[in-house]
């Protein structure tokens, strides 16, 4: 049984303004209709015996990846929250830990990166069948990345003599990320591979490994994971062991440690989509090399990047350049600069601007919302809800709101009020009014939300009832 690990817990940084901490590049649609989340989910369809996916993140973002599996038809699939990001060497503890109660000790765990892309599929699933076997025998599994240049961005992983016919090597060496020169030599000479960040083990074989290597960080994982609460959905680790696991990557912690490790090759078009670079290097829209998406003209242009998400983003006379535009933030950069944008969002960060962590748009597990207008004592928002979804029932003890659906209808709890509003209909909830919203047809609702009051944040909420188990403290 391979049991599918998909860690989700990345901000991806260096892919704003798309990527936001609220809304990260794993859940983003940047390469077709599907977040990679959903890509890397459903890219084992073609492995035989295969466990329902893991996907391991943080509370923040648990009903946008509950929904976005549910959405690809993986209702079925387990959902683990971390109390907080501690590297990859605690996920793949907790995984194992998970594996072996759910499948048996000799399951066989396939940790990867929920946001990496793959294109040649039918390559990946032949490498992952390989790996699992040679895993099966008990060896400790990393996927050597065949590469296509000399990257100085990954680290590289250097192979030693043939495992029999298993089309498996021995690891010589792990190699961190080098200098450009000693990339090209690596290419030239042969034999290196990228690190990937994909690792295939047997659940027992692994952690008897840590046991050896990491005590501690063996002790603490299993004492979170013997200590976890199905919440929901979800199942929340207990945070205090949690905790004290040391935050430290697989490689450093077991793999460049443990004589029991072998490397499968994999040439299968792969890629961490670390950058805009990523996007950039894919096939042009036009004969002049330019990659576009969304509402995009351009006159006398040639290779850039640009990604429109809200309005027509028009360009003249422009060579190499990356313009990525949201509603609330433009990135314009030369190509070969694009990996600085991280410092821009550490500007931000220290600047305590909203564009760091939200997206114009916020997702909630009854849908989302985006403001639409704000000013001195009010704020417009535009507010999507599921069909059969509610939101909590709550108060505000600073601002009041009117209501104005524009498309299905909304069941409304006011006081000791309960109605209907279809189209066109409105309704006032007056301040410090108890009240709840609630879809109960079966098309998506949307309406206008007009706040007025002194404080119009988000944290002016008091829930009295709430089906998601949300606290005021909790979003």
């Amino acid at each position: 049984m391979i049991v599918p690990v998909l860690m989700a817990g990345g901000s991806g940084t260096r892919l704003w303004p798309l990527s936001r901490e609220q809304y990260p590049k794993q859940f983003l649609k940047l390469l077709d209709e599907r977040s990679l989340l959903q890509n890397t989910a459903l890219r084992l369809g073609g492995v035989g015996d295969t466990a329902p996916p893991l996907v391991i993140g943080s509370d923040a973002h648990r009903f946008v990846i509950a929904e976005q599996l549910r959405q690809v038809g993986l209702d079925g699939a387990g959902i683990m929250l971390e109390p907080e990001g501690r590297n990859t060497a605690p996920a793949a503890a907790v995984a194992a830990h998970y594996a072996t109660t759910q499948y048996g000790s000799q399951a066989v765990v396939f940790l990867m990166a929920a946001d990496q892309a793959v294109t040649d599929t039918a390559a990946f699933v032949r490498a992952v069948e390989a790996g699992a076997a040679v895993a099966a025998e008990g060896r400790i599994v990393t996927f050597g990345i065949q590469p296509t240049h000399p990257e100085t961005g990954f680290g590289y992983i250097k192979v030693g003599a043939a495992i029999g016919q298993s089309g498996a090597y021995d690891v010589a060496a792990f190699v961190e990320k080098p200098e450009r020169a000693k990339a090209e030599a690596f290419i030239a000479e042969g034999g290196y591979y990228w690190n990937g960040g994909m690792f295939m083990f047997r659940a027992d074989v692994f952690l008897d490994e840590l046991k050896r290597l990491e005590p501690e960080m063996y002790a603490s994982s299993l004492l979170s994971w013997n200590n976890a609460v199905k919440d929901i959905d979800f199942i929340r680790l207990e945070p205090g062991a949690f905790r004290k696991c040391r935050n430290e990557s697989i490689d450093y912690a077991v793999m460049e440690k443990t004589a029991n490790i072998a490397l499968v090759p994999l040439d299968a078009g792969w890629d961490d989509v670390g950058s805009w670079s990523y996007l950039g290097k894919l096939p042009a829209d036009d004969a002049a090399g330019n990659r576009t998406r969304g509402d995009v003209l351009l006159e006398d242009c040639q290779d850039n990047l640009v990604h429109a998400s809200s309005r027509l983003v028009g360009m003249v006379g422009i060579r190499d350049t990356v313009v990525v535009e949201t509603e609330d933030a433009i990135l314009v950069a030369p190509r070969d600069r694009v990996q600085e944008v991280k410092k821009i969002v550490s500007r931000l960060k220290q600047a305590r601007r909203s564009e760091a962590e939200a997206s114009p748009r916020v997702y909630r597990p009854w849908g989302s919302y985006e403001t639409v207008a704000q000013g001195d004592r009010f704020q417009v928002k535009r507010i999507i809800v599921k069909p059969g979804q509610k939101l909590s029932l709550q108060m505000h003890h600073h601002r009041a709101e009117h209501w104005i659906v524009v498309k299905g209808t909304a069941r409304v709890w006011c006081g000791d009020k309960n109605f209907l509003l279809c189209e066109d209909q409105s309704t006032y909830i007056p301040l410090g009014q108890t009240h709840r919203l609630e879809n109960p047809g079966k098309v998506q609702l949307e309406l206008i939300e007009v706040q007025s009051g002194a404080y119009l944040g988000e944290d002016d909420i008091v829930r009295f009832d709430d089906i998601y188990g949300r606290t005021p403290a909790k979003v």
